[in-house]
């Protein structure tokens, strides 16, 4: 089981969720939570990686708020402090580094995460070695990332049903960063819904795609993560 920590955030404090592998030097993944907030299933992904071997830090980004239905979700998110998320999840990337012993990290985010582990990989592609958006693409209003910086691998999972990010979406941002040189594989599961992944939804959780896009992603990051 993890737990919550502090860790510095551009000269302030920052909270997260912190899972640990039994091995002390280990690959980093920083897990960026969707709309609702840092909530169970965010958690337990973060151990999920643990149990996996990595070091896992969700940064909260809500500041110890989450949401249980959409209207308050959407609130939530439209009150988020872009530039202050973008501070508390480099620094969450800092001191993974720290904790892992490693050169580099991963990120993997889900929903409204997924579009901000792209940015967290253009903001800091000195260390982000590995990006994987689960159902997420940048909707934010121009000029958004500067993608180009995107330094590391790129692996994506996406619903073929999905009004957020529908596949047309998805291939396109596909193309756009392949056109850009970057190395990137866009996964798109037949039959599934916006946050297939999340097991505590049963509406749409799908558990066959969901275990498919995590014997994906294990290897991707540990073949990527230094």
């Amino acid at each position: 089981m993890g737990q919550i920590i502090d860790f510095p955030s551009n000269g302030m404090s920052a909270t997260g969720y912190l899972a640990s592998p039994s091995e002390k030097v280990a690959p980093g993944v920083v897990v960026i939570q969707e709309w609702w907030g840092l909530v169970g299933h965010i958690k337990d992904v973060c151990d999920r990686f643990a149990a996996n071997g990595f070091y896992a830090l969700a940064p909260d980004l809500y500041h110890g708020n989450v949401a249980s239905e959409p209207d308050g979700a959407a609130k939530a998110m439209m009150a988020m402090e872009l530039p202050s998320a973008t501070k508390d999840m480099s620094g969450a990337v800092t001191e993974l580094i720290k904790r892992s012993g490693g050169s580099s990290a991963g990120v993997v985010g889900f929903c409204m995460g997924g579009a901000l582990a792209l940015m967290l990989a253009a903001d800091r592609p000195d260390v982000i070695s590995a990006v994987s958006p689960f159902y997420g693409v940048v909707s934010w209003p121009s000029p958004g990332p500067d993608f180009q910086k995107i330094s590391g691998a790129i692996q994506g999972h996406y619903a073929e049903h999905d009004d957020s990010a529908p596949p047309e979406a998805s291939r396109a941002l596909e193309s756009r960063l392949r056109s850009m040189g970057k190395e990137v594989e866009f996964f798109v599961y037949p039959g599934t819904h916006h946050a297939f992944f999340n097991d505590t939804r049963p509406e749409v959780y799908d558990p066959h795609s969901s275990k498919q896009a995590w014997d994906r992603l294990i290897p991707f990051l540990k073949e990527h993560i230094r």
